[in-house]
């Protein structure tokens, strides 16, 4: 395979930089569609990008919509995209893109476990592997870096929130997404922590939707109405699995969102969402940055000018939104998707 060792110059205006010190680097940037996108000058970078479905979720769509507009042959990539919703099928996939010899793998995994041996080929075959929006459960030798979100720490903030709101008791209903997905099990994580600790936090229920799917969410809370089940807390690991838990309770006339019967949250920030949150009708939502392309390139760069990256981590900083503090400008800078615009409350 052809490797291309360069000495280039950085292009200017960089979403990060990956300082010479031994720390994990917090991204800043706001929640922007990817703006630096040239590969390093001269020759053709081949990459192959495996994602998850972009259907998945509002973030998901974004997601894989900046790596198909940033990695294109007008860019200097030779890009090869492939979306998947399992493990099985992505191992195949980059067991493919690591016989057709491409430079780069960039992997957003289903699971964060069993990838291993296949990127114990990659390395033999000289494919350098970053890792995007999932770290991977394997060790940091056998990938180039990770862009990631802190899905543990998108979880404290969330339980942090939630133990603010001073509640009598919280009688919770979890509803996860993919199981062994890093987002499930960072936002997971917090929460089943604080239900241990506290006898005042019950979860009443707890489930999972394998391809984040907004009616799992909606029938699994009907069958929590329909057995008699109380709470006041709706959990929900993204946007859509709370709009489905949200469908059930209109349909039984549940009240939910500020001051009243059922506290809801949601991740991901999609514009929908937040809505809801400015309508008073969900209370919270926690952000989950898809942006993630110009990060990749500018790894790529330091690698193709023979740099040695100081951390592998790079974690993106990210926010809570509360119901009754997010403002207009928040939707505008940091909502993903369609603007369903102000709605009634």
């Amino acid at each position: 395979m052809k490797k291309k060792i360069l000495a280039v110059a950085m292009a200017a205006c960089m979403v990060l930089s990956v300082a010479a010190c031994g720390q994990k680097k917090e991204a800043t940037g706001t929640q922007e569609q990817s703006t630096v996108a040239a590969a390093p000058a001269g020759e053709t970078i081949k990459v192959g990008v495996i994602n998850n479905m972009p259907s998945e979720s509002g973030y998901r769509t974004a997601n894989d919509a900046d790596l198909r507009a940033t990695f294109t042959k007008e860019n200097g990539y030779d890009a090869t995209f492939v979306n998947k919703d399992n493990n099985a099928d992505m191992i195949t996939e980059a067991k493919k893109m690591i016989t057709d010899g491409v430079d780069y793998l960039l992997l957003s995994a289903a699971e964060s476990a069993g990838w291993d041996e296949t990127l114990k080929e990659a390395q033999k075959q000289g494919v350098k592997v970053i890792c995007f929006d999932r770290k991977l459960d394997c060790s940091e030798d056998l990938y180039e870096a990770a862009i990631i979100s802190d899905m543990d720490k998108e979880g404290e903030t969330a339980v942090n929130w939630l133990k603010d709101q001073k509640l009598d008791k919280y009688d919770i209903v979890s509803i996860q997404g993919q199981p062994g997905s890093a987002a499930a099990l960072g936002r997971q994580k917090a929460l089943t922590a604080q239900c241990d600790a506290d006898a005042n936090w019950t979860l009443v229920g707890d489930t999972a939707s394998e391809k984040w799917d907004e009616k799992d969410a909606e029938t699994y809370v009907e069958s929590l109405i329909a057995k008699g089940t109380k709470f006041n807390v709706i959990y929900a690991h993204n946007d859509g699995l709370a709009k489905g838990a949200v469908a059930a309770l209109d349909a039984h006339n549940i009240t939910h969102g500020v001051g009243k019967d059922v506290i809801v949250m949601g991740f991901d920030c999609n514009k929908f969402a937040l809505r809801e949150l400015q309508a008073g009708n969900w209370n919270y939502d926690g952000q989950c940055n898809p942006f993630q392309a110009s990060y990749i390139v500018d790894v790529i760069k330091k690698l193709e000018a023979g740099e040695k990256l100081a951390d592998k981590t790079i974690i993106m900083t990210e926010l809570g939104f509360d119901a009754t503090k997010i403002t207009e400008d928040d939707i505008t800078k940091y909502g993903l998707g369609e603007d369903p615009g102000v709605l009634k409350k």
